[in-house]
């Protein structure tokens, strides 16, 4: 017994180390997070990796007991949800915090992959971890989408119908794998059931693909806005409690900002059409998905045209998911050996153009195609804007980043982060050189 004791790494005793002396988890906290040396120019954008935690924790809090008060089934889901918000003993809270929370993760997890778009957190050695990120944001899509549909309103129903319907344009299966989805041969109860079902269990699906892109980052360690790997102990900071405290600031003011709209404006993101109950033989004057889904849609609305001998249809299905699907091949489409955009002056603006692409995509899929864009020019309408947007999309991607790689001259780099963070002067050289020599 007392070897074993003596085996542990841990700290504290009693309770305690006998448990740590057995399954090591404070040893493995203290190591990970504690002790995880990270470097010490993190700025702000690094905070949204603890947010995206808290927030998924929050989802499955709420998603759990709201749960065991919904009813899947067409002819209950839409009273079951306004006995939540009614009859439940702050059902009101649970839903608003539920539905909000889906927005803000969203707005959280676009900021997280924006940054490592900026500052080259997708490059070696972290094409892994990019690739996990990109996979818990196909997870995130399809667990929300199937949560809009359950509480079976107007926009809840078309969705799901219109959507669906998309999988039939794949040649050969699709009839059956829309037939799959359905569980018959429209959206009806079953696929009420199954939709249930999926968006309960897939959190959890995303919370286990969450810890693998934590050991990943853990493996590879932490990029940073200069995107320069720490040179030595100099350059970095315990996490804790540096970073703790950091990311507590940040949790703080991003939860103040959301309780905002739970609490004074919780039907802000919402569509008026989803208040009114499902009716399959009224169809909306205007079918759009959640905005976090806009671009994509857009992206699918905008191929209108058959290319060479594949279906209008089918081109657009394939278009939007190779939106998701490029992001998977990003590490090796930049071929650039400079991370940071920082460095990087052409790449610069060419990211910042395509975040303004990605905001037009989110704007054109929530208008009619066919409206105007501007009072002055009715020709030019809200679809020609997405053939633009869209084209620009998949061009930065495909065309203009392994073309910097080749054409760009990057600035030259710091030789540490310490230098960079200290001004590079007398006493930054000073500072940099003594722990060097030890090293």
């Amino acid at each position: 017994m007392s070897a074993g004791t003596n085996q542990t790494g841990g700290t504290g005793s009693g309770l305690v180390k006998w448990i740590d002396s057995r399954l090591p988890i404070f040893s493995y906290m203290q190591k990970e997070y504690a002790e995880f040396e990270a470097p010490k120019n993190f700025n702000w954008f690094w905070n949204f990796g603890a947010i995206l935690t808290f927030m998924l924790v929050l989802m499955i809090m709420t998603g759990i007991f709201l749960a065991m008060q919904y009813t899947p089934h067409t002819g209950l889901a839409f009273d079951s949800v306004e006995r939540i918000m009614r009859d439940v003993n702050f059902g009101w809270l649970l839903r608003y915090l539920h539905a909000n929370g889906a927005t803000f993760f969203f707005i959280a997890v676009y900021i997280h992959m924006f940054r490592g778009m900026y500052y080259g957190s997708y490059k070696g050695p972290r094409e892994l971890l990019w690739m996990l990120g990109v996979v818990i944001l196909l997870l995130m899509m399809a667990t929300a989408f199937m949560g809009y549909v359950l509480p079976w309103g107007q926009m809840s129903f078309w969705g799901a119908t219109v959507i669906t319907n998309l999988f039939s344009a794949i040649p050969l299966v699709g009839d059956s794998i829309v037939t799959l989805l359905w569980g018959g041969f429209s959206v009806d109860n079953p696929t009420l059931n199954r939709f249930f079902a999926l968006h309960y269990l897939f959190p959890f699906l995303i919370f286990g693909v969450v810890i693998l892109h934590v050991i990943a980052l853990h493996v590879t360690g932490s990029n940073n806005p200069l995107g320069v790997d720490p040179k030595g102990p100099q350059d970095t900071v315990p996490f804790h409690p540096y970073y703790t405290m950091k990311d507590s600031v940040g949790l703080a003011v991003f939860v103040t900002i959301m309780a905002a709209f739970v609490f004074f404006a919780p039907n802000f993101f919402g569509e008026p059409e989803n208040y009114l109950e499902a009716a399959p033989l009224v169809t909306p004057a205007h079918i759009v998905p959640e905005w976090y889904f806009l671009p994509f849609f857009a992206i699918l609305r905008s191929i209108d045209f058959n290319i060479w001998f594949i279906d209008a249809k089918l081109a657009g299905v394939l278009a939007m998911f190779g939106a998701i699907g490029v992001l998977f091949i990003l590490p090796w489409l930049d071929k650039s050996p400079v991370r940071s955009a920082k460095f990087r002056p052409m790449y610069k603006w060419f990211f910042w153009i395509l975040l303004l692409d990605c905001i037009i995509l989110g704007y054109v899929g929530g208008k009619p195609t066919d409206d105007a864009v501007f009072a002055g020019a009715a020709w030019f309408k809200i679809i020609h804007l997405g053939y633009i947007t869209t084209f620009w999309y998949f061009f930065h991607f495909l065309i203009l980043l392994p073309l910097l790689g080749i054409f760009e001259r990057p600035k030259p780099l710091p030789k540490s982060i310490s230098e960079a963070v200290l001004g590079g002067g007398t006493s930054g050289a000073a500072a940099t050189a003594k722990p060097m020599e030890k090293a």
